[in-house]
């Protein structure tokens, strides 16, 4: 509560409370973020140095709000002014991608100042509740959905739901989770589609070679930030009786493969130095990998030792990888990548992911 006397909050009141006349449709979340935060009309004015009536229009679109009471609002809800106000009523939906299917379920988040619309997949978060549905060419919003505190990344990190719940227990914010492998990542970053992408190219001890992925692809300047580094290797169906790199090449075995652009088939490119295996099929992700070898329809693949342990797997390292999130300049004042930023290098994140097999949190938090 402000501590002014009553006759002096009025008058900063009267000072404030400045409204426009003109009639500018214009939409606005104020009632959401101030019940979000549990607080009443009077305290959010009081706050605000507006006054109760002001605060009430302001919330029932019956006054424009001037210059000086919208920064006002944004600096007490500690958001950009647009995260609050939008002119020209709901924001144009544009769907990330084209849906496979109709009705569909979908998400919604706001990049690069566009609503995208995500066709609800498979996520490495588990089910995550759907926005709305998309049918019949409108969408049927669910009521407590909110894409201005959505942040979208594109990552293949088998522990990313970890990150994703701390950051929703520690932050006003929510993560959604696209799996995708590192290059595809970065083309979704590229193309203004998600916010982060995750990517691991690079050894530990050269991890330039991730910045020169990032830089291949992207037009914008970027900022990494490590997430970890982790153990990528060899996964092998138990009781094979194989014992070292050549012999497990030398084998007529199964083997998952990993598309082209992901980490996991860069380093089996490298393992292969030129020769060739026939993979029977293709993963999508770490755990499509080990999945398939645990169901008998594979017997090697390449994936993190994290997936590999957990599954009961042998497991052969080959190298130790940087883990890096790829930040674009454009999103970087984004107050949900500055809130990431904030959990990555936060202790409880770190706790939880050094407690994890091939998991190493020396560098988790720096910034190149």
């Amino acid at each position: 509560m402000l501590s002014q006397k009553p006759r002096e909050r009025q008058n900063t009141v009267t000072h404030s409370i400045i409204m426009s006349r003109e009639e500018i449709p214009l939409s606005n979340h104020i009632k959401k973020f101030r019940e979000e935060r549990g607080w009443s009309q009077q305290e959010l004015a009081e706050r605000a140095g507006l006054s109760r009536a002001g605060v009430s229009a302001i919330e029932t679109g019956k006054l424009v709000p001037s210059t000086v009471a919208a920064l006002a609002l944004a600096k007490v809800f500690a958001c950009p002014v647009e995260e609050l106000f939008q002119v020209g009523g709901q924001a144009e939906l544009h769907w990330a991608w084209p849906p496979l299917q109709a009705p569909c379920r979908c998400w919604r988040a706001m990049v690069s100042n566009r609503l995208l619309l995500y066709p609800v997949e498979h996520s490495p978060l588990g089910m995550v509740p759907h926005d709305g549905v998309f049918r019949e060419g409108r969408l049927f919003e669910n009521p407590f959905s909110d894409p201005y505190r959505t942040l979208v990344m594109a990552s293949c990190d088998p522990a990313a739901g970890l990150l994703a719940a701390e950051y929703a227990r520690s932050t006003p914010y929510r993560m959604l989770v696209l799996s995708r492998p590192s290059r595809t990542a970065l083309e979704l970053v590229r193309d203004g589609l998600v916010h982060v992408a995750g990517l691991h190219l690079a050894r530990s001890t050269s991890p330039e070679e991730n910045s020169k992925a990032a830089r291949e692809i992207l037009d914008v300047p970027f900022t990494l930030l490590r997430l970890a580094d982790w153990e990528e290797g060899l996964v092998l169906a138990p009781g094979l009786g194989l014992s070292s790199v050549r012999q497990i090449l030398e084998a007529n075995i199964r083997w998952i493969g990993r598309e082209t652009g992901s980490g996991a088939r860069q380093v089996l490119d490298d393992l292969l130095q030129g020769g060739k295996i026939s993979p029977t099929m293709m993963a999508r992700d770490h755990l499509g990998v080990v999945e398939a070898i645990r169901a008998g329809w594979a017997e090697a693949g390449i994936s993190v030792r994290l997936v590999s342990d957990e599954a009961g797997l042998d497991f052969i390292s080959l190298r130790e990888e940087a883990f890096d999130l790829c930040i674009p300049g454009t999103q970087a004042d984004d107050p949900r990548v500055r809130a990431l930023v904030d959990v990555v290098r936060s202790s409880p994140l770190k706790n939880m992911l050094k407690e994890l097999p091939g998991y190493d949190v020396k560098s988790t938090g720096e910034l190149s």
